[in-house]
């Protein structure tokens, strides 16, 4: 798995609780609510190429995620609620230099429509901060804010079972209303 810190770490989070939603089992938990599920998730891999500046980094994730999912309205269609902390220790392999990304987003689904032939479209606020330390633990780059996805969404034939969807496709509708620090920029300086 490879991974580029320009990608916003909300857009991580929210394709990690996706893929993790799609596994999960719908519960009843009470009126509406199709399932309520709580997220850990660790592991590791090398990046061979961050940030396309040509550094070998390992990247140690941990990310906890608690994902609702609740029937609106006279259609029945399932809204996404998302909270989620993703802390990353991001060490140079080369030089032993580490630093640590720290994220804490919320994502919730604002409007689904389904559009009648066989997909639905989902607008999508997430919120957080994102902040960068450096070694001695100081913030050296953050990202606050907020910014609206749209996705495309295949139902497979289930407006109101999510089990079987499929995201045809992802548009950033909004960019970042907050500071938007170059993640990669900071991290590769600091890096080095």
């Amino acid at each position: 798995m490879r991974t580029s810190r320009t990608l916003r770490l909300s857009t991580i989070l929210a394709l990690a609780a996706t893929a993790a939603v799609m596994l999960a089992a719908a519960a009843s938990a009470g009126p509406g609510q199709v399932f309520r599920e709580t997220i850990h998730d660790e592991f590791e891999f090398v990046d061979d190429d961050f940030c396309d500046a040509g550094l070998t980094v390992e990247v140690a994730v941990v990310l906890d995620i608690r994902v609702q999912a609740v029937a609106h309205g006279s259609d029945g269609l399932v809204y996404f609620l998302q909270h989620g902390t993703e802390t990353d220790v991001l060490t140079n392999l080369e030089n032993g230099r580490s630093l640590t990304a720290f994220s804490l987003v919320i994502e919730k689904d604002l409007r689904v429509t389904d559009n009648g032939d066989g997909t639905l479209t989902v607008l999508i606020l997430a919120t957080g901060n994102g902040v960068l330390y450096g070694e001695d633990g100081k913030a050296i780059a953050r990202n606050p804010g907020q910014i609206r996805i749209e996705l495309l969404v295949d139902h497979g034939g289930t407006p109101n079972d999510p089990s079987d969807d499929v995201v045809l496709s992802e548009e950033l509708v909004k960019g970042s209303t907050g500071r938007s620090d170059d993640f990669c920029e900071a991290a590769v300086a600091a890096l080095s």
